[in-house]
Formats: C-alpha cells, sequence, structure tokens
C-alpha cells in the first residue's frame, strides 16, 4: 500500500491550531508506514504564544514542521471584523504555501483556510476540510449558506437548522450573526459556501457524541463530501510544556493535590477569554456564596482586539470584595493561566464552569467533567444550546449571547446546579460519554474505523 504524504494548514489561532496538531499526530499514530505530514504553520507577531507553540515542536520522522514566511498584512480598509483581518492574512500566504508544497497526495485545511482550495486545484491534488468545532455547528454554517442575505435573524426569532433536534433561537445564535455588518458574518458563509469543493471533511467529534448532527451531515440532501468523525483528538499533555506561566500551574496542581476527589469546580475561559473588574467582582460573591472549593484561571481583557488577553499583574484583595480572599483562603485558589486539560484530568475536579469552546468540552467529556456553560464568543453560544438543550450533558450560567453581566446570584445557582444539584443526570451522562469517547478511539470504534476509511482513500490517491 502506497504512504501518503500530505499537508495540514491551520488558522494561526490555539483554537485552530492545536486540533491540527493532535490531527496530524492521530494519523501518524493510527499507521505509522502508511502516512507523513507536515503541518504549514503560520506566525503572528501580535501573538507570541501562538509563536511559542509553534517553536515548540520538532520534525519528526513523520511529521515535519514548516514555519511559513511572514506574508503582508491586509490594509484596514479590507475588514472590520477579527476573522476579516484572519482570513485576508491566511489568504496572502497563497503563493508562499504553492511553492513551498511538493510531491504531497493531499492537503487538509481548517475552516477559515478555504483561501488554500485554489492552491490545491492549482497543484491538481486532492483537498479536504479539517473541521475543528462541532458536527452540529458544521451544519449551521452550511445552512447560512442556503439563506438570503437579508434574512432577518432579529430577537425572538427561531431558526430550523437540519443538524439540531431543536429549533435555535436567536439568543444562542453565534455573536457573528447578530450584527452581520460588523461581526465578519460575510466571512463565515463564504468559508462554509467552500466547504462542498473539498474531498471529504474530517470532524473532530464522535458519533456517540453526536449522532443527530452526523447523520443530518450524511444525508444525500446535504450534497456533502464524504464525512469523518474521527474524534475526540485531544492534546492531554497540554501547553503545560512550553507556556511561558509554567510556574503558576505548578502551584495550581500542587494545591489541587491537597483536595478531595470531585470536590474542585474549576473556572477557565480559554486563551481568549477574560473578565473585566466589575465581573470579576460577582463571580467571587457568586463563588463565595455556592461554598465549594474552586480553582479559579483570571485574565485580564487584551488592551487591543487583535492581542490575547494576559494574567492580571497583580491578583490582589482590591480585585474582589472586601475580605473575599481572606473568606475563602481553606478552599478556593485564585490563579492566571493554568494548563486546562491538566487540570481537567485531575482527580480533585469535579465540575468545570467553561466557556464552552468545542475543544474544552471534548476534553471535559473524555475526562468525565460536568460543565456549566458561560460561552462568550465565536460559536461558543450555539456549542452551549447544544450542550444544554440538545444532549443534555450540561447546566447553564447562560446561553444567551447578550454579553450582560452575569449577577453573582446566577454564578451561585450555576455551581451549586454543576456540583451536586439536581438529580444528578447530566453528571452520569458525561461519565457515560467519556467511557464512549474512549471506545470510539479504540479498535473497531467509531472513530478509529472513520480513520481508517479516510486513510485508505488517501493511500489510493
Amino acid at each position: 500500500m502506497k504512504r501518503a504524504e500530505v499537508a495540514i494548514i491551520a488558522a494561526p489561532t490555539m483554537g485552530n491550531l492545536l486540533p491540527a496538531v493532535e490531527f496530524a499526530t492521530h494519523l501518524t499514530n493510527h499507521h505509522l508506514h502508511r502516512i507523513s505530514v507536515t503541518i504549514l504553520t503560520i506566525s503572528m507577531p501580535q501573538w507570541p504564544l501562538i509563536n511559542n507553540y509553534i517553536q515548540s515542536h520538532t520534525s519528526t520522522d513523520h511529521i515535519r514542521f514548516i514555519q511559513l514566511p511572514p506574508a503582508d498584512s491586509p490594509p484596514p480598509n479590507q475588514y472590520n471584523s477579527n476573522i476579516g483581518f484572519v482570513s485576508l492574512y491566511i489568504q496572502n500566504h497563497k503563493p508562499i504555501v504553492k511553492h513551498t508544497l511538493k510531491k504531497i497526495t493531499g492537503l487538509f485545511v481548517d475552516m477559515f483556510c478555504t483561501s488554500m482550495i485554489d492552491v490545491a486545484k492549482d497543484l491538481n491534488i486532492p483537498c479536504y476540510l479539517y473541521f475543528s468545532s462541532p458536527a452540529a455547528y458544521l451544519g449551521f454554517v452550511l445552512h447560512l449558506t442556503t439563506l438570503d442575505d437579508t434574512e432577518s435573524l432579529d430577537s425572538g426569532s427561531e431558526m430550523t437548522v437540519p443538524s439540531f433536534l431543536n429549533p435555535v433561537p436567536s439568543t444562542a445564535l453565534p455573536i457573528f450573526c447578530i450584527n452581520k455588518n460588523e461581526r465578519g458574518y460575510s466571512w463565515f458563509v463564504n468559508h462554509a459556501r467552500r466547504y462542498k469543493e473539498t474531498k471529504g471533511i474530517v470532524i473532530n467529534t464522535f458519533l456517540e457524541l453526536e449522532p443527530y448532527a452526523i447523520e443530518s451531515l450524511c444525508s444525500k440532501y446535504m450534497g456533502l463530501p464524504p464525512v469523518y468523525p474521527v474524534g475526540p483528538m485531544i492534546d492531554h499533555v497540554g501547553p503545560a510544556r512550553w507556556h511561558p506561566n509554567r510556574s503558576g500551574h505548578e502551584k495550581a496542581i500542587q494545591w489541587l493535590d491537597q483536595q478531595p476527589d470531585c470536590s474542585v469546580v474549576f473556572l477557565c475561559f480559554g486563551s481568549m477569554g477574560s473578565m473585566n473588574r466589575v465581573q470579576v467582582r460577582e463571580i467571587a460573591t457568586g463563588l463565595e456564596r455556592a461554598g465549594y472549593r474552586f480553582l479559579w484561571s483570571l485574565r485580564e481583557p487584551a488592551k487591543t482586539s487583535q492581542e490575547l488577553p494576559n494574567d492580571y499583574e497583580n491578583i490582589e484583595e482590591s480585585l474582589f470584595p472586601d475580605g473575599f480572599i481572606d473568606r475563602t483562603v481553606e478552599r478556593g485558589f485564585v490563579c492566571g493561566w493554568v494548563s486546562q486539560v491538566s487540570v481537567l484530568a485531575h482527580k480533585a475536579i469535579g465540575g468545570f464552569v467553561s466557556h464552552c469552546g468545542w475543544n474544552s468540552i471534548l476534553e471535559s467529556v473524555y475526562y468525565g467533567v460536568p460543565i456549566a456553560t458561560w460561552p462568550l464568543y465565536g460559536e461558543q453560544h450555539l456549542n452551549a444550546f447544544e450542550m444544554v438543550k440538545e444532549l443534555e450533558l450540561s447546566v447553564e450560567i447562560r446561553l444567551d449571547n447578550d454579553n450582560n453581566l452575569v449577577l453573582a446570584n446566577e454564578v451561585e445557582k450555576g455551581v451549586r446546579e454543576l456540583m451536586y444539584g439536581g438529580d444528578g443526570e447530566s453528571r452520569k451522562k458525561v461519565k457515560e460519554k467519556s467511557v464512549k469517547s474512549k471506545k470510539a478511539l479504540m479498535e473497531n470504534g467509531s472513530s478509529f474505523q472513520a480513520l481508517e476509511n479516510l486513510l485508505n482513500v488517501l493511500s489510493k490517491v
């Protein structure tokens, strides 16, 4: 059987790059002698964390990393949203990528790199989509391509989406749908229009987690190329080995080591999630009232829209209600950045207050940790809706996309329900999905077989 040589290119964000690298690892580990992967990385000078991540990886016999030379940044008059800037910046790399790719049998592009489909066509090689968000969200953005651009998504309305069992309320729509002109709506739709041009769609999910959504995508009425649900693909080591703030993470793990099993609620909002000082005080009040042990990864908003959040320079008493630190010192730990996957894997964690990025959801499901939803940006509101209403795997702190202040009583109620509230049904379901997520990756599991089918196709090219 011929050895396949493929390349992968992903948008230069942590939420896109990490799962792309894990997909490459997944491919080569499945069968070392059948495939080799070249990962093309795009640097972002204003996001040094991305470059730290890229530089932490070295090439092996089966996975090769090539850092592309920087392309020209698009002029400001060509975009009015972050997705517009990133899409144009990636598009400007097309000549560089075309020059770099030689003797490969396939190219994988992520959801924001569809401009590279043109490169694959020029080189006469098959192009595949690697989709790192859920199958339900893929169905949603594909559905947007069927709507009239002037069709209203007014407050209070609902949308029937083939990949969702329930009607999706406007309050759960991604923020880019709310103000189409300012949020980059057209960029998301234009990317989605190109997905059908690929030879196959690989999704970081598994059949047992999203059966309804995956079945809808495989329907002949969707007109999609073959769909391969091969997840959950998770970097179980995480950034603890290369992140510049490792010392804070190590202290957090040491604190967790002293806590009883399943006793700690973990609050973390992703690489781009942050809280202002007013919201910090509401969270602190809610946590104190709830009365459970907590580990809180706290970050302050970035200074500009093109930067990532940073740790607060000083996590000091003035951030919190008077006396909060002293009153919670025996049961709480507030810190800056931590390696989320390492924390979720810790036996002391009993619940996760999450922004509902898909990587975070997969990690929590894999490790059997139930989620309380607090979406912030991107498709996270739709992910939260799916977890709470469609799959009944999470409890709700917030689903709405209104971005209003989350009050202390909402935090308190959500944390109580998350940890030991209700009938425990969602906790039980998450534990069951955890077992199924591991079985899916084992030989003869659903994701194992999907990956085998993909490799068979690649080997015949």
